[in-house]
């Protein structure tokens, strides 16, 4: 067994889709990247490459090449999880928390968790989404960004 814990963070923006776990949430503003920016994802990719000893995010899809500017964060994980089970390993279960003044992340919990349940082949019931403000604090208290945060195992 192996751990693996990934944390992103995107600046908020007008003009950019809101993409968080592959859902597309309606919202007056989205995140900055050079991806589609779903901060949720690029976390959840970090921790898989983390546990597989496989780099990170930007080593292995850097924003330097064209290949990913817009690319959907969902083939990122889609392409993570094929990595990883290269390496012989398989995801037992994963934990993340989105950190955001706005929108409210209920109404979509339930789509982003089947999204990241059929991109790493595991059960809806091994995965958990949570969300948290910061209590008007900071960067992302102050409404300029969203953070995600995910602890994976895998075996």
């Amino acid at each position: 067994m192996r751990i693996g814990n990934g944390y992103d963070v995107h600046r908020l923006v007008k003009g950019r889709k809101l993409i968080l776990g592959g859902v597309t949430i309606p919202f007056k503003k989205g995140l900055l990247g050079h991806s589609d920016a779903d901060v949720l994802l690029h976390a959840v990719c970090d921790a898989l490459l983390g546990a597989a000893g496989l780099g990170d995010i930007g080593l292995l899809f850097p924003d330097s090449n064209i290949k990913y500017k817009g690319i959907s964060s969902m083939k990122l994980l889609r392409e993570t999880c094929s990595m990883v089970a290269d390496k012989g390993f398989a995801v037992v279960n994963l934990d993340t928390v989105i950190l955001a003044e706005a929108p409210k992340i209920f109404p979509y919990k339930e789509e982003m968790i089947k999204n990241i349940a059929k991109a790493t082949g595991i059960e809806p019931e091994n995965i958990n989404i949570k969300a948290t403000t910061t209590e008007g604090l900071g960067f992302i208290g102050r409404g300029e960004g969203i953070g995600a945060m995910c602890v994976v195992l895998i075996e």
